[in-house]
């Protein structure tokens, strides 16, 4: 597989770029986000940016930052992987940098990689935004910074993801967790999105990969991303998935104190509000198939993360009542 993490902007407008790290401190409990974006609109110059979010469950802890460039200030190099945006560096070790009143330094050996998107929709070019798990289990170590607070995470569990497109979707639900009590190695991570076609709206679609009991666990084929069951809002989701003779049901749930708002701008102009939870709930439910049938399937383990998984709930319109920290 090659690298996933590598830029794929080739200069030209229309199109739009996101790495991004999720985690969890295991000591205080606050969950972390941190992005390196760019956009290459349609009409205008390019820009790129570094944000950075930080919640716990009961919301004493929210904030919320973000800080633009020129895309002059965008350095990438394929290999060895290395994106930089201002003085702030990512690779596939780690990543350091900062702005304002926050800062980063963290590193991780590299994991497993995975893709939400099939390669018959990639060639296809039939999904506009392709979503990639470059990192999908790490163990986090370093210092990150803010308002005056100083974290020192020791095996901080997390993911780094990449991806790309030309337009978000219209709304969308996503979920990653690899802090399952009791389950080291154990990791899921899946979208579930709406799209508009035709001049309506369809989905939902979603794609989910993971790893249990040591195997791999991918369900991202044209058939199975739209059979799969999802129902999702602002601060839960429900979803199942299934791969040969493996079937999961997931059930996130994310503290409405606990979200950040943020705003997303697609390279054509248009917006997409984004409302995140690196402090939510998951209980996720693992089945083998032993006959024929729903009564076939037979429950193998059930998986726990109370306030360790990571959420994300977006749409079109802001959500009332809720303030968006980064626009």
């Amino acid at each position: 597989m090659a690298n996933l993490n590598v830029l794929q902007w080739d200069g030209t407008p229309g199109h739009y770029e996101v790495y991004y790290l999720s985690a969890t401190d295991p000591a205080s409990g606050i969950g972390l986000w941190i992005r390196y974006t760019m956009v290459a609109p349609l009409a205008g110059a390019a820009t790129c940016s570094l944000w950075f979010m930080a919640m716990d469950p009961g919301g004493d802890v929210r904030v919320g930052r973000k800080v633009s460039f020129g895309v002059d200030q965008l350095v990438a190099e394929p290999s060895p992987f290395r994106v930089v945006i201002g003085d702030s560096e990512l690779s596939d070790r780690g990543m350091a940098g900062g702005f304002d009143d926050v800062r980063w330094e963290l590193r991780w050996d590299p994991s497993r990689a995975y893709e939400h998107v099939h390669p018959l929709l990639r060639r296809g070019r039939i999904a506009k935004t392709v979503l990639t798990l470059p990192h999908a289990d790490l163990s986090i170590d370093g210092t990150v910074a803010f308002g005056g607070r100083e974290l020192k995470l020791e095996g901080a569990r997390g993911g780094q993801a990449h991806l790309w497109g030309s337009k978000h979707a219209n709304r969308w639900a996503w979920v990653h967790c690899n802090d399952f009590a009791g389950h080291d190695g154990a990791f899921v991570d899946g979208v579930s999105v709406f799209v508009p076609r035709f001049g309506r709206e369809i989905g939902p679609s979603t794609p989910v990969v993971g790893r249990f009991a040591g195997d791999d666990f991918v369900a991202n084929g044209p058939v199975a991303v739209v059979r799969a069951p999802s129902r999702f809002d602002l601060t839960s989701w429900h979803f199942e998935a299934t791969s040969g003779k493996r079937r999961i049901v997931g059930e996130v749930e994310a503290p409405r104190a606990s979200l950040v708002g943020v705003t997303y701008n697609d390279p054509d102009g248009d917006l997409a509000y984004c409302y995140n939870s690196e402090a939510a709930t998951m209980r996720l439910s693992v089945f083998h198939k032993s006959g024929r049938g729903r009564s076939g399937w037979i429950l193998r383990d059930t998986l726990q993360a109370d306030g360790r998984a990571h959420f994300e709930y977006a749409q079109r319109e802001p959500v009332p009542g809720l303030d968006l920290l980064v626009t």
